[in-house]
């Protein structure tokens, strides 16, 4: 049998990792840009992630949601991670944080 962990841990543990995965044009991580949409976390570790790109023609459309799976699985606890692309809300510079923007000279 699994073990079994705590969801909210395990979801602050991936938004940790997440921090470290960098759209390879832009200097903020993913998760400041406002990429990542959605994070489920089952108490046996499997974890789910909505994200999304800047655009859909994004040049690191190929890889990045790869980038995204391999650093959520590589967090401790998690068993495995299913990565979902979507531009359904399409993403837009108003999802960023105010750090992210600040660091971007945009505030």
């Amino acid at each position: 049998m699994m073990p079994l962990h705590d969801p909210a841990a395990l979801q602050e543990a991936i938004i940790r990792a997440l921090k470290e995965v960098y759209d390879p044009e832009i200097p903020v991580d993913i998760y400041e840009l406002g990429l990542i949409y959605h994070i489920e976390v089952s108490p046996t570790g499997q974890a789910k992630i909505l994200m999304t790109l800047t655009s859909a023609f994004c040049p690191a459309a190929q890889h990045l949601p790869e980038d995204v799976k391999k650093a959520v699985e590589a967090v401790p606890g998690i068993q495995s991670a299913e990565v979902e692309v979507t531009f359904d809300p399409p993403w837009d510079m108003s999802r960023m944080s105010e750090n992210a923007r600040i660091q971007l000279g945009l505030l």
